[in-house]
């Protein structure tokens, strides 16, 4: 007997899978009620906030705040560390894993991206016998400690920001990045040594 591979399962090692599998419309539908309701909370309802957050991540530590509106598709991919600030408006599409550091600044409409599709559209699009879907895969975002990403700024799939860095605004960040420097660009590329 062969073993049998969920589309989750298959989403998480990085192999092609299908993103409308009912098992992943489930977890995506329950992070969608969450975050509406995290995102129409009151600021002072922090109580609230905290419980709500421990329920979406995977794993979240004392002192993060992020503010709302906040996005995601399943949440339960994510791990943050302690005292990492997320402001307004990001976006973090974890189909695969996305762990962030202690001590993280994260700008206004930062987006995290960790799904990728086939570059050609004739690899892209699958014809099915009820009609058609794409071909998606993943690659984990790792972002280390005491780390600030400008405004703005996209995550490309499969990238590794190290510890003490500082990515400026503006920038697509497709490869990744040592420790202790300033990057910045399209694409990002180091600066100088911090």
């Amino acid at each position: 007997m062969e073993n049998l591979v969920t589309e989750k399962e298959k989403m998480l090692q990085g192999l092609p899978y299908d993103s409308r599998d009912t098992g992943l419309l489930r977890q995506y539908h329950k992070a969608r009620a969450l975050l509406k309701s995290y995102n129409n909370l009151d600021s002072k309802a922090l109580e609230e906030r905290s419980r709500i957050l421990g329920a979406l991540f995977e794993h979240i530590e004392k002192g993060v705040w992020i503010e709302a509106p906040f996005f995601c598709d399943y949440g339960e991919h994510i791990s943050i560390g302690e005292n990492t600030f997320i402001n307004a408006n990001c976006m973090f599409i974890d189909n695969n894993k996305i762990n962030i550091g202690k001590n993280g600044l994260i700008a206004p409409y930062v987006q995290i991206y960790t799904a990728q599709h086939p570059l050609k559209a004739t690899e892209r699009i699958v014809k099915t016998g009820d009609g058609t879907r794409y071909l998606t895969s993943t690659k984990p975002v790792t972002i280390g400690d005491n780390v600030w990403i400008g405004g703005n700024s996209i995550i490309c799939p499969g990238v590794t920001i190290g510890d003490n860095v500082t990515i400026g605004a503006g920038s697509v960040v497709t490869r990744n990045i040592p420790d202790n420097v300033l990057a910045f660009g399209n694409p990002c590329k180091v600066q100088k040594q911090l």
